[in-house]
This record gives structure tokens, sequence and C-alpha cells, in this order.
């Protein structure tokens, strides 16, 4: 590192530690207000109109992504994504464009916007208004944390030797909002990017930002099976599709127990069984559905090819016959190593040594991976555990809670980041 590129980190970071504590109050204001108005994906209407208030406010630029393709929901309605916000913040330092107006560097920072369909239950004085959502998943931090790292950099623009582009991304929960924030062109001209989730197994205070794998593949399987229904009393004359489903779940099991090797992280989880019309009617047909997680897509693949060759033998086995379909869902999660290191550096330099965590990373699934697959970049894992003050409930609870004192310094971290990599 050049010296002077590292005496004008020092000093970005000592700005930065200096916003952050002037900001605080406001940041967690701004996620308590998204917290208490949770809107599902792709109705981020009142949340996407808030954000573009807060934009106009600062004087922040941006484009409010209005047209995306319809996503048909399980009631047969479409629903169209109007919410996703792009918003661009100019560096004003030397060089920072060419004479044509292009910045000598583009990165993004991303947040995410959607909430869950789950009942709140925490007691908070800011808990959800909208009966039957939350948000249960961080995204409220998410924004707030955002928002406040937009509020420093506008403070810093004399500091950016290029241009910050900030996505605002709806419906991330059903795996549509990435793809169809790229289609609307947010990754055009990007160089990296960066994002951040806060993190139920992560402890407060710390952020974990290593290389490599973090989040999963996240694909969705469903098998149909066919037997014959007989009267409850007379199990011999049919083929009981129930008993059949029963067993196929226990032998998905065996292929994560005894067919992958337990250093290979997989997960198969049967979700939904249903079958049956009556008490007294053994069920002539019932179907399964379910989720793949896994790291790799070499594992991926032999594992779809596995569950479809387990459910068909176990079926044969007992007289009826399946129909397997697989959806490839969002990609694995995976940090590009020198994004990684810028973003352990601005944790460094903002936080301190002791804030670096360590964390093996998930199962679970995220969108980002979308970018990630177009542009470098880095998601990572901002620590909320704390069991002081109850915040020790997992992502997706209705009792989910977060420490607070983390979304400055999530703000932080990201002002740091995007003044790090246009250096």
């Amino acid at each position: 590192m050049a010296e002077g590129t590292g005496g004008s980190r020092t000093e970005a970071a000592e700005l930065i530690r200096e916003l952050g504590k002037r900001y605080e109050e406001d940041i967690i204001a701004l996620r308590r207000h998204f917290h208490r108005h949770p809107e599902v994906g792709a109705q981020e209407f009142a949340t996407s109109e808030y954000v573009r208030a807060q934009l106009d406010e600062m004087g922040v630029p941006y484009r409010h992504v209005q047209g995306a393709r319809p996503y048909p929901e399980q009631d047969g309605r479409e629903q169209f994504i109007g919410t996703g916000v792009i918003a661009t913040i100019r560096g004003e330092a030397p060089g920072a464009y060419d004479a044509d107006g292009n910045p000598a560097k583009r990165i993004a920072l991303r947040t995410d916007m959607d909430a869950l369909h789950v009942t709140e239950r925490t007691g908070a004085e800011f808990a959800s208004q909208n009966e039957g959502v939350m948000h249960a998943c961080g995204h409220d931090c998410h924004m707030a944390m955002m928002l406040g790292a937009v509020r420093m950099l506008m403070q810093m623009r004399d500091r950016l030797r290029g241009e910050v582009r900030v996505i605002f991304q709806p419906a991330e929960e059903i795996s549509i909002g990435a793809r169809d924030m790229i289609a609307a062109g947010a990754l055009e001209g990007v160089d990296a990017i960066y994002g951040a989730h806060i993190w139920s197994e992560v402890d407060a205070g710390t952020v974990s930002c290593e290389a490599g794998p973090r989040m999963a593949f996240t694909d969705w399987f469903r098998i149909d099976i066919e037997g014959v229904s007989a009267h409850g009393s007379m199990p011999h004359k049919g083929v009981d599709a129930i008993v059949i489903a029963a067993e196929i779940v226990d032998a998905l099991q065996v292929i994560v127990s005894r067919r992958t090797s337990p250093f290979e992280p997989v997960v198969i989880t049967v979700g939904e069984i249903h079958g049956g019309t009556a008490r007294n009617v053994m069920a002539g047909s019932a179907y399964l559905t379910g989720t793949l997680r896994t790291w790799h897509k070499d594992v991926r693949e032999r594992m779809v090819d596995r569950i479809e060759r387990v459910a068909g033998k176990t079926s044969h086995a007992f007289g009826a016959e399946i129909s397997f379909s697989f959806e490839e869902g969002n990609p694995c999660v995976v940090n590009d190593p020198a994004c990684a290191e810028v973003a352990r550096q601005a944790v460094e330099q903002v936080l301190g040594e002791g804030a670096i965590g360590s964390y093996e990373g998930t199962l679970a699934g995220e969108d980002f991976a979308e970018y990630l697959q177009k542009v470098p970049g880095v998601l990572v894992f901002v620590g909320t555990h704390n069991p002081d003050i109850g915040a020790v409930h997992p992502q997706h609870s209705c009792y989910y809670t977060v420490d607070e004192s983390m979304l400055a310094k999530g703000s932080m971290i990201a002002a740091q980041w995007a003044c790090d990599m246009l250096e």
C-alpha cells in the first residue's frame, strides 16, 4: 500500500468514526420506522417511498425502478415489482471522472427491503403495525445501515475517487429481486459490489468478512406420488401414498448421513407433505416439497440425481409411481478474496482489530449471489447476537430482535469499504 493511500484511508476512517457517532441515533430511528411498517416482497411501496424521501432530503439523485416482470403468487395473481431504487453518489476527488464524464471506478452498495409473513411477538414498542408481517430477517436494519452509509458518503464526496451506486432492492425473500434489479441495469459499469447481512449467529461487536462460500445454493424440489386409493379398513386393496411419502422423507435423510462426506455441507429438508381426502380413505396420491442446500455445484448435481433416484426406487418398492421436478434457485454466495480483504481492512480501520469476527458460513440463501455472478464482491455478516439484551433468536423467528448498537457500525464499514475500493 502506498504511503499516500494509507494516510488517506486513515483520515477517512477517522471521519467515518466521527460521523458514526453523529448519526447513530438517526440510524436507529430509521430502523425502528422500517420495523413498524414492514412490507412483503414485491409490495414494498411505502418502504420505497420512504427511502426515496430520505434520498431527496440528502440531495442524492436516484432512479425509481418501476418496470419489472410479473411474478405469479400461489393464488394465481401477478404482482409487479415497482419498488426498486438505484441512487448515485458522485465523487469529487481529483480524477474521479475523466473528460467524458466516466468514473475512474464505479462500485455498488446493495441493501434489500422486504419483510416476511411472520406475526411478531417481540413486544417491542416499535413492533410491526402490519398484522402478520414482520422484519424478522434484519432487512429493516439493512436499509437503515445503508441510508446511514449514504449520509456519511455524501459528507465525504471530496474523498471519493469515482462513483458509488446504491441499490435498494425489493423481493429478496422470494428470490427474484436481484435478478430484476440486474435486468434494470443496476450493475451496468459496476466494478465491484458490497452487501451486508445482520446476523444472529455472529456475536455483536464483530463482523465476519471471510472469502469463499458463505451462503448456499437455494434449490427446490417436488415429488408427486401416485398410488391407489382404498377403504381405510382394507389397506391390502390399495397402495398408500401417505405411507410411501413418509418412507421417502426418511430415505432422503440417509442420502445426507450415508451418501455424503461429513466434510461437505448438505441439507435436504422436506417442508410440506400433502395427501388424503378423508380419514377413512387410504390416500391414492400425495406430494411433498422441499429444499436442497449445498455449497458446491458438483455436489448439487449429485444430490438432485440421488433425490430423484431414492424417491423413485422407494415408491417402486411399494408399487407406486412418482414424478419429480427440480427448480434451481439462487446460486451460492462466494466472496471474492480481494473484495473480502478490503472489507476486513475496513472493519479493522473503523472498529479495530477486535471486531474481526469468524463465522463458518450458513446453508441459508441470499439472492445477493446473483450480483456475484456478474461482478466480484463481498457479503459481510454484521454480528447481532447478544444474550444480555435478548438478541438470541434466529432469523425468521417471531421473537427476532437485534443489538441496535451495531447499526451505525454497519454504516461505517460500508462507507469505509466504498472509500477504500475507490482508492
